[in-house]
């Protein structure tokens, strides 16, 4: 037996690991005897893309979250996403394969300043239209009239009607691109992606001469000054298809690197042979890797679905208001 370290883990000790397992075949035979299901974000290493049940977006995720028959739910991503797929079964077990992998955006958008910055929007009763990225907390979900991912921004965007006052929290890149795209005038959450916002227009601008060729496809929590640079901009779905659809052999993409993965996979699939170029970060690092999605492993995946640990758990108040948005989002989409 081996003791791997587990940060994350609700016990705070290593938990023993038989070094002889085959994970893939142990994972599997838990999903079976648990009815448990794996979900997958695109962001996540290749190893546990392959063993999750639906590998996907935001949107893709919360909507497979929501027509689960399973019992169990390993949800192999960050903390804002387990919480919404609890938020979406108050009554099935919903695991995190480490409690500590979380979101920049999240962060930045703690729940009472939130509510402050509403509440200074609010004009003689008059309460604004909010709506958030679902990269933010269950708190403030709750805080929300609509929920909102990369992938649907600008059609639930641009079904309020005119004249309504809109906050857009907590990423101010998304917000600005829904707002330039839409022409509708939005306060924005002064928040931002440590992942996206290290892309470099200078890089990108060299990466572009190596490869002149090759198109840039960009998520929208890039910062303006890229995404000006880019041939295509949408959610990391968006993404995998305009690159598969796309005639040119090589692809620049800009957003984190584990998509990669899933591209890969996806034209050896279809029979397509294309070169995935991940966009360089301005300093010389892993920086368009998210350390958090990273915590996540195969073998934390194992120890989630064994020990049923660590399990998301919140108020049944809190979800019951959370669950409101977030269903007029799973509606207009």
């Amino acid at each position: 037996m081996t003791s791997l370290p587990l940060a994350g883990h609700p016990s705070g000790r290593a938990q023993a690991i038989d070094p002889s397992l085959d994970l893939e075949d142990e994972i599997a035979r838990l999903k079976k005897e648990r009815n448990a299901i794996v979900l997958a974000h695109y962001y996540q290493d290749g190893d546990i893309q392959d063993v999750a049940d639906v590998v996907g977006d935001s949107l893709q995720l919360a909507q497979a979250a929501a027509k689960t028959k399973a019992d169990v739910i390993c949800f192999a991503g960050v903390h804002f996403m387990a919480e919404t797929a609890k938020i979406l079964n108050p009554h099935k077990a919903v695991v995190l394969p480490d409690l500590t992998a979380g979101c920049s955006l999240a962060d930045g958008c703690p729940p009472d300043a939130f509510a402050a910055w509403i509440q200074k929007h609010t004009v003689n009763g008059e309460k604004p239209i909010v709506v958030s990225y679902i990269n933010c907390s269950a708190e403030v979900k709750a805080l929300s009239d609509y929920i909102v991912t990369s992938s649907n921004a600008e059609k639930i965007v641009a079904q309020i009607p005119e004249g309504k006052k809109i906050l857009f929290a907590p990423d101010k890149n998304l917000g600005a691109f829904i707002e330039k795209k839409l022409g509708r005038k939005m306060e924005m959450w002064q928040g931002s992606c440590i992942v996206h916002e290290t892309f470099s227009e200078k890089k990108l601008v060299q990466l572009k001469e190596r490869h002149p060729g090759a198109p840039i496809l960009a998520h929208p929590e890039c910062e303006p000054v890229v995404l000006k640079m880019a041939d295509y901009i949408g959610s990391t779905t968006g993404i995998l298809k305009t690159a598969l659809a796309r005639p040119e052999k090589e692809i620049i993409v800009v957003t984190e690197a584990g998509i990669l993965h899933a591209l890969e996979k996806a034209a050896a699939e279809a029979g397509i042979e294309k070169t995935f170029i991940p966009a360089p970060p301005m300093a010389s690092c892993a920086c368009n890797e998210c350390p958090h999605m990273k915590k996540n492993t195969l073998e934390k995946v194992y120890l989630a679905l064994r020990d049923m640990q660590p399990e998301i758990t919140m108020p049944a108040e809190l979800m019951t208001r959370a669950l409101a948005p977030i269903e007029k989002m799973l509606a207009l989409s």
